[in-house]
């Protein structure tokens, strides 16, 4: 068995080992608001709960191993005391994954990941809408741990008014885990679907993803794509050129004889299956083909 002494690892190497180690971890979908008035979204899994009476949910954003800066997240909630901890199902996993792009202050990550933002009833912060569960809460206290790249902000939630689902709760009100379909977070680029087991998310772009803001309007409000469909065609830095798309087009052609003439629908049907295998060029080359 391999033995390690934390101090004689670097801090990249000890994270890595550690996220891979303690797993599958909760998402905590932390909805803040800054003192300006503007909405930040964005995921944690150092996220747990720690208490019932009272109702005390702890997450942790922590200081950036890369280059010890903190997050718009831990700002936010040391200024203004509130957040919304949102849970995380399969079926909103890419838009949290897209969500955790480091966009600049005052970028509004729910617009940028396509998610809709709902009024919370005693908090500022909104709540995501597509998200089963939604726990607005006060901040009791932050904790910091350390002051070096790594370092954890324990960031002490007290729940002042839970959202549930009709769709995740059974007769008797209780919560209904295969319903609820929760992901969870391992080491890299895996994830734990409570039902399924481990898959993989390639891991947001370092650069800035389009988001899902900038998207014609057919696709952003599309009745086929869903909203990991769109979350992953959001994770792209720029879009193919008119040259790219006419050229896959060509070639598509001889296996989709009708893919010049179909219809926004149509080409959603398609590019929905290409996603599917992960191919988010093609996909997007299909959706930006123009009809004849």
């Amino acid at each position: 068995m391999a033995s390690f002494n934390p101090k004689n690892l670097s801090t990249s190497v000890l994270h890595s080992y550690l996220l891979s180690a303690v797993a599958p971890r909760p998402i905590a979908f932390a909805s803040t608001m800054n003192d300006k008035g503007e909405a930040n979204l964005s995921p944690f899994s150092f996220f747990n709960v720690f208490s019932a009476n009272p109702p005390i949910l702890i997450f942790s954003p922590a200081r950036r191993v890369r280059d010890n800066t903190t997050k718009h997240t831990l700002h936010n909630v040391e200024s203004t005391k509130e957040v919304v901890i949102n849970v995380v199902n399969y079926d909103l996993v890419q838009q949290m994954s897209l969500a955790s792009t480091e966009y600049p202050e005052g970028v509004n990550e729910f617009e940028k990941a396509g998610l809709t933002m709902v009024k919370s009833d005693v908090v500022k912060p909104f709540r995501v809408a597509e998200s089963p569960v939604q726990l607005e809460c006060k901040v009791n206290e932050v904790i910091a741990l350390g002051t070096e790249g790594g370092a954890g902000n324990l960031v002490i939630c007290e729940v002042l008014k839970l959202h549930i689902d009709d769709d995740v709760l059974n007769e008797d009100n209780t919560i209904n885990q295969k319903r609820l379909d929760l992901v969870a977070r391992a080491g890299g680029s895996f994830y734990s679907r409570a039902k399924k087991g481990f898959f993989e998310i390639p891991k947001p772009l370092s650069t800035l993803g389009i988001g899902v803001d900038s998207f014609p309007e057919h696709i952003k409000n599309s009745m086929i794509l869903t909203g990991n469909d769109l979350g992953m065609l959001g994770n792209v830095e720029a879009l193919p050129n008119d040259d790219e798309v006419n050229a896959f087009i060509e070639k598509l052609a001889s296996r989709y004889p009708n893919i010049k003439t179909a219809s926004h629908r149509e080409k959603h049907k398609l590019a929905s299956n290409y996603l599917s295998y992960g191919d988010v060029q093609s996909a997007w080359k299909i959706l930006l083909s123009k009809s004849k």
